[in-house]
């Protein structure tokens, strides 16, 4: 069926925040929800919540929306704060994966939550999406539940956990959940609301695209292509009704060939413009993945953004710190999704790889709200950006080809000939965010992509003369050839033509200023010997890393299918293809971490021993072109560098 305008209905009058407890909705005239949302972020009014934005967006179109922030998951009592909602819960992890929010790369437990009031941690459970859904039905057996969010939407097949060293299931049969929504939803949030309030339950919508459910078996007017076997080539199938059969998850259980073969296939079919539903068995159940939706126009991405947010936490956290809040609290989210395809990320799984921008003038008048509404405000606005900063209003020129494309990245292995890459827009959208009354400053500081910048000089001028301050956080990731074409990243020489211009255009701008480059330890398809080169190229150009990062394998991304299977679902999977080797056990991944800070004394014990197995002694002293120095002895001498990653 055709797709809802989210923004076509009459507007409720809004409420100062959605109520949080019996008291609020009483203020409200209200005696139920038509929905409760449980989260486990605390609750903030502002569009860079999830939470916020489906809440404020279901009380658009006439919806009553209750909100239950970061319950306690010991028993439903708290699940029933607000009474029973009408149409159904809506349940999220909050804006981060519940296990990544908990855990490190090493696996050890964070002290903190950037996303509860005083940061404290341990304020959401592990696979929050799962224990939330089952406390809900707890607290009402006979009410719907839909979850969603960036937890449940990249766990939405079968997929490998590292945090358990195993693969688990759909998260939608361990959630025994009526319907799972992926990607950032609008549309299907809306779609399913309206649909149950006509009296239509969650469980039976078989047809929103960017959901996914559980069904017996594929209908009789289906055809099948089965993709489960990557040895074997499927025909062609063209028309309506068509559906791509993963290997099931028995079987990418038993074999991690096949899990790649997934993964691929799944990552092939993210284009809604000509992706086809997927369906994977679990036992004798058929999980259903539909098509990825639609791209929110210009005029519907506005309109969500130009939503009645009071822009601050709820009232009832008092005066209590929430580290995430300050910190986007000055900035503004310009775009959605991302071409880039870099394999260690999720985002085009979740948000699209189609650019969805806003217009200028919404941006404009967000800016006009900070001014006017945000405590705090002094002139700065913290960043405009999103996945990344330089992507606003690009995207393919050829509507004929983007209907067809199945390329998993628009800039790699090089920038697609029909990719449009004017940066014009965005220079006059700058100067129009600089020129609102009470704007002293809009800063840039990171998510600039590099290969892309250096198509426009002027923009690099533009970025560097009036947004840069110290220093421009970018991410080359890695120096060598092999784990690059892994994490399908630009070789290095991209970025050393970056540099070279953003030099140039400091030095006009008569400005000192520096590049903090950033590098992964450990990512599939990385050696000893890379992470050798790497550090070697990091000693030569006076880089002293303060924080670094160790490769973690996240749901659904292609770096993680690696990882998990020793394939690269990157190129067509084959059994007798190449192996893609992966630093696993933690003492190769600590060295893999420690090249990365080969300037630390703490890590020159590892360095010496991994130096010498690697028949590399000569770099073990005291001398400009070594590394680590002699046991008891001092540094190695050094170009004078800065701290901070700063060269």
């Amino acid at each position: 069926m055709d797709q809802p305008d989210p923004l076509s209905f009459p507007r409720r009058k809004a409420a100062p925040f959605l109520p949080m407890s019996r008291a609020e909705m009483e203020a409200l005239g209200w005696d139920e929800c038509d929905v409760v949302l449980v989260t486990g972020d605390a609750y903030v009014d502002h569009p860079s919540f999830g939470m916020a934005i489906v809440g404020r967006l279901l009380e658009s179109q006439g919806f009553k929306v209750g909100i239950i922030a970061q319950p306690d998951w010991s028993g439903p009592d708290p699940f029933r704060a607000l009474g029973r909602p009408r149409l159904f819960f809506g349940v999220t992890a909050g804006n981060m994966d519940s296990m990544v929010n908990h855990y490190t790369s090493d696996r050890r437990i964070r002290s903190d939550d950037n996303y509860t009031p005083g940061g404290e941690g341990g304020r959401r459970p592990d696979r929050a999406v799962i224990v939330y859904a089952q406390r809900c039905r707890e607290a009402f057996k006979d009410v719907p539940v839909v979850i969603g969010g960036i937890e449940a939407s990249l766990r939405r097949i079968a997929h490998f956990d590292i945090w358990s060293e195993k693969l688990r299931r759909s998260v939608l049969m361990d959630a025994k959940a009526d319907l799972l929504v992926f990607g950032n939803a609008e549309r299907a949030i809306v779609e399913i609301a309206r649909r149950a309030q006509a009296g239509e339950a969650p469980k039976a919508m078989r047809d929103i695209r960017g959901t996914v459910f559980v069904r017996d078996g594929v209908p009789d007017d289906w055809r099948v292509i089965d993709a489960s076997d990557p040895e074997t080539a499927q025909p062609a199938v063209k028309g309506e009704r068509v559906v791509v059969r993963l290997p099931s998850f028995e079987q990418v259980q038993g074999d991690q060939v096949l899990y790649a073969q997934a993964s691929r296939v799944l990552h092939q079919e993210s284009n809604p413009l000509n992706a086809r539903p997927l369906v994977q068995r679990h036992g004798d159940k058929e999980v259903w993945v539909t098509a990825p939706p639609i791209p929110l126009s210009t005029p519907e991405l506005d309109g969500i953004y130009d939503l009645p947010y009071a822009r601050a936490p709820h009232p009832g956290y008092g005066e209590a710190r929430i580290p995430a809040w300050e910190m986007i609290r000055f900035s503004i989210n310009i775009v959605r999704g991302c071409f880039g395809g870099c394999s260690f990320c999720s985002i085009t799984e979740h948000e699209g790889r189609i650019i969805q921008s806003r217009s200028e003038a919404s941006i404009v008048r967000e800016i006009e709200e900070i001014r006017d509404k945000t405590k705090g405000f002094t002139g700065t606005i913290s960043d405009l950006g999103g996945p990344t900063a330089n992507m606003w209003r690009l995207g393919c020129r050829e509507p004929e080809v983007q209907k067809v494309c199945r390329r998993l990245s628009c800039v790699y292995p090089d920038i697609c000939k029909t990719l449009g890459t004017d940066h014009d827009p965005l220079i006059r959208l700058y100067r129009a965010a600089r020129g609102v009354r009470g704007v002293k400053r809009v800063s840039i500081g990171s998510g600039v992509r590099y290969d892309l910048a250096v198509t426009s000089p002027a923009y690099v001028d533009e970025l560097v003369r009036h947004h840069v301050g110290g220093y421009l956080k970018i991410a080359p990731e890695h120096t060598e050839d092999g784990p690059l074409s892994k994490m399908m990243k630009p070789g290095i020489g991209s970025y050393e033509r970056f540099k070279e211009m953003f030099e140039r255009a400091a030095a006009r701008a008569g400005k000192k200023l520096y590049l903090i480059p950033y590098f992964i330890a450990a990512h599939p398809g990385t050696t000893d010997r890379d992470m050798l080169n790497l550090a070697l190229w990091l000693k030569r150009n006076g880089f002293r890393l303060d924080q670094v990062q160790t490769f973690l394998p996240t749901p659904m991304s292609l770096a993680t299918a690696m990882y998990h299977s020793g394939r690269d679902p990157i190129r067509p999977v084959r059994r007798a293809g190449e192996e893609v080797f992966t630093a696993k056990g933690l003492r190769q991944r600590r060295l893999h971490k420690a090249f990365l800070r080969w300037h630390d004394p703490e890590n020159w014990p590892i360095l010496r021993e991994a130096l010498q197995k690697m028949g590399r002694a000569d770099l073990i002293g005291p001398g400009n072109h070594q590394l680590v120095p002699r046991g008891g002895g001092q540094s190695p001498r050094q170009p004078r560098t800065m701290r901070g990653n700063r060269r």
